[in-house]
């Protein structure tokens, strides 16, 4: 039996892997040894670790590892600590497998110490292109691995052209496709009853069975200086567009404490009369949000992934989704408060949904990730292939 050691560092990568954790755990020739590490574990960011334990998964080891001050040397910190931590939990457990997931500063930790302790590295959502610090991460963690289950083709060649071998590279879609199919399929019951009762939340009631939007904005961690300023806009367009609002807390990404400074200062101050503040959801019960939602703003991927499968209309802000493939339903404005509105307006004109596309899976990428870590032999030496 093959033990798969998956790591999961912030609720957004548990979103990612949910699909693939249940599909090793329904295959009788894995075992799943699971990492819980970084901001999943902090209540400061939504302490996902208990939406996930809820959902009935172990943690069969905590790895804290975060520096506060969300800036890029805690980060870098925070990357060494990790390196370091991980690397006695990988050497007390030995899997035969480590996963690591997309394009997270906490991810280039994972691959580094399972590659030094000569244990394959699979890689998932390699190949793509973004914004930011991702953008390196991303790539320099292909590089440690093994094993590359990419979202689409356009990634698969990328990966390719870095001088992997092909037979390593698998395009399995992306799995929190999987969830939004799940979603779609099975809708979720998502009222105001249901939301407020189990996830309170601060600020005034939205009423999710009449018209509102969803704001999901994290900082650019080459931009961080800026982040106040640039989550200021967004805000304000919101306030402006006197459409009711559910916003959400950021991740740990340098600027951070910016970006909440900016929730903060505007919740404070303005005392808007339809927004509320979420901390953290399930990943099935953010995307059946999403569904209800008239339009997402912000940079986070998910209006680039989910919302293209989904059909929901998505505001992308500013440049951290820079080179990401997208459907018609993804509109990208600069951090402008007159765009944003502009942008707004146009979805708001739509009137409803757009076309699904599958650009990122069909929604099966957890099953075949986990056939092909179960049937695939990985090589711990590479050679970079031309």
């Amino acid at each position: 039996m093959k033990r798969i050691c998956v790591v999961i560092t912030s609720r957004a990568s548990y979103a990612r892997a949910k699909s693939i954790l249940r599909a090793i755990k329904r295959n009788e020739n894995l075992e799943l040894f699971l990492v819980g590490a970084a901001s999943l574990l902090l209540y400061k960011y939504g302490n996902a670790v208990e939406v996930l334990e809820n959902d009935g998964f172990c943690i069969d080891e905590k790895v804290y590892m975060v520096v506060e001050g969300e800036n890029p040397t805690t980060m870098a910190k925070t990357v060494g600590i990790g390196i370091m931590e991980l690397a006695t939990v990988f050497d007390n457990s030995r899997p035969d497998i480590v996963v690591s997931i997309a394009d997270r500063f906490e991810t280039i930790c994972t691959a580094i110490a399972a590659s030094y302790l000569n244990i394959p590295v699979a890689h998932i959502q390699g190949g793509e292109i973004t914004g930011s610090i991702d953008e390196k991460v991303r790539h320099a963690v292909t590089k440690f691995s093994s094993l590359h289950f990419v979202a689409n083709e356009s990634a698969a060649q990328r990966v390719r052209a870095m001088g992997e071998a092909p037979d390593s590279i698998f395009v399995t879609g992306c799995p929190s496709i999987d969830l939004a199919r799940e979603v779609r399929d099975r809708p979720q019951f998502m009222d105001s009853d249901y939301l407020y009762s189990k996830y309170g939340g601060v600020g005034e009631i939205v009423d999710i069975d009449k018209d509102f939007i969803v704001v999901l904005q994290h900082p650019v961690t080459t931009e961080f200086a800026g982040a106040y300023s640039q989550m200021k806009e967004t805000l304000t367009a919101v306030y402006e567009s006197q459409i009711p609002a559910i916003v959400f807390w950021p991740n740990v990404d340098a600027g951070s404490d910016l970006t909440s400074k900016a929730i903060r200062e505007f919740r404070e101050q303005c005392r808007p009369a339809n927004v509320h503040f979420f901390r953290n959801f399930t990943p099935q019960d953010f995307l059946a949000l999403l569904l209800k939602c008239r339009c997402i703003a912000g940079n986070s991927s998910v209006g680039i992934r989910e919302c293209s499968f989904l059909g929901v209309p998505a505001i992308n802000v500013g440049t951290r989704q820079n080179g990401r493939e997208q459907g018609e339903n993804v509109m990208n404005v600069p951090y402008s408060k007159h765009e944003i509105l502009k942008a707004l307006e146009r979805h708001l004109q739509n009137g409803g949904r757009y076309p699904s596309t599958a650009l990122y899976g069909d929604g099966t990428a957890g099953e075949k990730i986990a056939e092909l870590l179960e049937n695939t032999t990985p090589r711990v030496e590479k050679r970079f292939v031309v």
